[in-house]
């Protein structure tokens, strides 16, 4: 029997038995792991309010056997507010879908329970507290998000230089299936012609350029978001539950 602590976020929970939960967590160190979580759903269990989605959290496991992910779930027997990101989001219907997304994409992207996934975590938590702190636009904040994502499990798209051949942009066309925008050689059937400016949006969105990202018209950041979603879901076979109600 062994104890480990680490840090994480909090991405789901569910029912287990009359007043259990299983919590499911993006940790710095394990990856995605998945514990349950004793009697947390009784009323007066400061422990469960501890074990919301959005939280981030310092938690202690206790598992059987030497390693986290064993044969059975570990217990969660501690946990210590790092970070209540959910106060300011679950408040606010633009940023509580928008945040949605984010965890149902972390947890798509960190399929092997165990696995560190340590990018995607540190994205995750620099991604809730932008959103949970009203600085930027909540669909903004989550497109960076997901491009990021993409780039940091080597999907990232292009949005200047063709994908296929290189040559230096602007190019005119986007292929999902491509690798991002194309030249009138390397075009595919199904490209699509998108505006200059919503190209530029998703490029400073890529590299953190906020001061152009914000002066975007939202007209293409709605364009813009279009092509983020079907370039997720391209890479991850299918698309997000959680994207459909995303406030646009």
């Amino acid at each position: 029997m062994s104890l480990f602590r680490d840090d994480g976020i909090v991405l789901r929970t569910q029912k287990l038995g009359e007043a259990d939960r299983i919590i499911t967590l993006l940790t710095r160190h394990h990856g995605r792991v998945r514990a349950v979580a004793r009697g947390v759903r009784r009323t007066k269990s400061k422990f469960g309010a501890r074990l919301e989605p959005f939280s981030h959290v310092d938690v202690q496991f206790f598992a059987r056997g030497g390693e986290l992910i064993g044969r059975g779930l570990p217990l969660c027997t501690q946990s210590e507010t790092i970070a209540p990101y959910g106060g300011s989001i679950v408040t606010d219907y633009a940023r509580y879908t928008a945040g949605t997304a984010m965890l149902e994409t972390a947890e798509r992207f960190t399929d092997h329970e165990g696995e560190p996934a340590v990018q995607q975590y540190l994205l995750l938590v620099g991604a809730l507290r932008t959103l949970a702190s009203g600085e930027h636009e909540p669909h903004l904040v989550l497109d960076a998000f997901l491009l990021r994502s993409l780039a940091v499990n080597g999907y990232a798209p292009s949005f200047d230089n063709c994908a296929q051949c290189g040559m230096p942009g602007p190019n005119r066309f986007f292929s999902v299936g491509a690798g991002g925008v194309i030249c009138g050689e390397c075009r595919v059937p199904g490209s699509v012609v998108p505006s200059a400016e919503s190209l530029a949006l998703l490029g400073a969105l890529l590299t953190g350029d906020w001061e152009t990202a914000d002066a975007c018209e939202l007209r293409h950041a709605r364009e813009g978001s279009g092509l983020v979603a079907a370039y997720l879901h391209w890479h991850l076979e299918r698309g997000l539950r959680s994207l459909r109600y995303v406030e646009k």
